[in-house]
């Protein structure tokens, strides 16, 4: 037993280390192939090696040859072949660091949420989208339909296009992609808040008093802009400031507001939306807004 223990290398910090990268390199490029015509290319090239390794078992001396002068271009070939699939790991690569270490480029990966809300401003589009930040949202992305899509404007402009399926509820964004869509959010149940206020409002309002997120919110009785953060409310923003709020939340968070708080404008002013009436501790699909 001591003899076959001793034939084996002996494991350091730095083996496991080592191994652990590896595995997580190999991990990231089956990842980045999967579901590509890349996928199959990697079939050819395992085919390759295995023949290669065949011809030195077997003493298949004309195959061997073959294959080792062809071997050194190889490398060349792969490079050539996926050049594409080479660009896209380097840009999914300095895409990560960029989020993890840059506040300023996750406030341009949110700068679509700013474009859509002034599309549904111009077109009166009733809109809830909710940024999550520290304070996780899966409770809320579990109620809706999973997406894991990138997040952009064209696809924001679909999903809240009245005749689509997924228009009423609200959006959750996570980092620079698409959680979920028609999203059920707990209402608001502050009774500062202007009772003209319908449930689009509210859920915005009611999920920023649960949790650290941010909801952009579009009135599609009047197109006005509202951004809701700490269980508080800014109505009537323009596309400028919008973006400006965005900027400094993004860099700074906040606490999960306590209730009851007041709406940052003072005394609300009313806005009748034919809302209908809820209890106030349930939790609805957000059709109507205020």
């Amino acid at each position: 037993m001591t003899q076959f223990t001793a034939a084996w290398p002996r494991l350091t910090a730095t083996s496991v280390i080592d191994i652990l990268l590896v595995a997580i390199i190999i991990y990231e490029l089956l990842a980045l192939i999967k579901g590509t015509r890349a996928s199959l290319m990697v079939v050819g090239v395992a085919a390759l090696a295995l023949a290669f390794y065949l011809s030195r078992f077997g003493q298949l001396t004309t195959l061997n040859w073959l294959i080792s002068t062809l071997l050194p271009y190889t490398v060349f070939a792969l490079i050539v072949v996926f050049a594409a699939e080479i660009r896209q790991a380097l840009t999914r690569l300095g895409r990560k660091l960029t989020f993890s270490y840059s506040g300023a480029s996750e406030e341009d990966a949110y700068d679509d949420i700013v474009l859509a809300a002034n599309l549904f401003c111009q077109n009166q589009t009733g809109a809830l989208m909710v940024i999550e930040r520290e304070i996780g949202l899966r409770t809320y992305i579990e109620s809706g339909v999973p997406l894991d899509a990138r997040l952009s404007y064209d696809l924001l402009a679909t999903i809240f296009r009245p005749s689509a399926p997924l228009h009423d509820g609200a959006v959750i964004v996570q980092q620079d992609r698409i959680a979920a869509a028609a999203c059920f959010l707990p209402l608001s149940m502050n009774p500062v808040l202007s009772t003209q206020l319908g449930t689009r409002h509210r859920a915005g309002i009611g999920v920023t008093e649960e949790t650290d997120a941010i909801a952009v919110i579009v009135s599609e009785e009047t197109g006005g802009i509202s951004l809701a953060v700490g269980g508080k409310i800014e109505r009537d923003l323009t596309v400028e400031q919008l973006r400006d709020r965005l900027g400094e939340l993004l860099r700074h968070p906040v606490r999960p507001a306590t209730l009851p708080t007041p709406i940052t404008h003072g005394v609300p002013h009313e806005e009748g939306d034919g809302s209908r009436a809820y209890p106030a501790d349930s939790r609805v699909n957000q059709e109507t807004d205020g």
